[in-house]
């Protein structure tokens, strides 16, 4: 294909405004995530978070996928980020910088994360290749459509997720009875010892 011939259909060669403001959001939803797993305050972290979370739903819109955006707004946006606020202040995790943030594994984290990468870009590259994707008007990311795709090709695979979610919570319920009983033993026990009294002070 010459480069007349790839100029006059729609490819690389002539990007429309909705590939431009997709690009240009998708490099400032990839710099919150790297600021996001970067920076050494926990507050930050997830005011960096909302702002990648935001960045992908604004990304869905301008594949014409609302429905998708908006949950991506609700669920995550909305529910993960105020979820993981509240647990920050109930567990009174210090808000400043605080070294026990930080594992120590930077270099072995960057390099899953760039393996990962490399892997996500060569599967969609893999997969679509030359294919140019039309927006004809139709709803691609409609709750029909959704809803269609969802319950009719990864039915099994929604099931699977919330039997795991559900054992997730489960599991964090018991953990936190078994840490609660424990240290309500070990206060129990702590009353019941035997005081000694304190040494009175010589009279002068």
């Amino acid at each position: 294909m010459t480069l007349a011939a790839a100029a006059a259909g729609p490819g690389f060669l002539s990007p429309t405004g909705v590939e431009i403001a997709f690009v240009l959001v998708g490099i400032a939803t990839l710099g919150a995530a790297v600021l996001t797993v970067t920076t050494r305050q926990l507050v930050h972290a997830a005011l960096w978070l909302v702002v990648a979370l935001g960045g992908i739903a604004v990304e869905y819109l301008l594949l014409t996928a609302e429905f998708i955006a908006w949950v991506q707004v609700l669920i995550y946006v909305g529910s993960v980020v105020v979820l993981l606020l509240f647990g920050l202040m109930l567990t009174k995790a210090p808000i400043g910088r605080s070294p026990d943030a930080d594992s120590g594994n930077r270099w072995a984290a960057l390099t899953v994360a760039l393996a990962s990468a490399a892997a996500l870009v060569w599967v969609v590259v893999d997969a679509f290749r030359a294919t140019w994707i039309s927006f004809d008007g139709a709803a691609q990311g409609s709750t029909e459509a959704s809803g269609r795709s969802l319950f009719q090709y990864w039915v099994l695979p929604f099931e699977a997720l919330s039997v795991l979610l559900l054992a997730a919570l489960v599991g964090a319920i018991v953990l936190s009875r078994r840490t609660g009983e424990g240290k309500a033993a070990a206060a129990d026990l702590t009353n019941r010892a035997p005081r000694t009294p304190a040494p009175r002070e010589e009279q002068r």
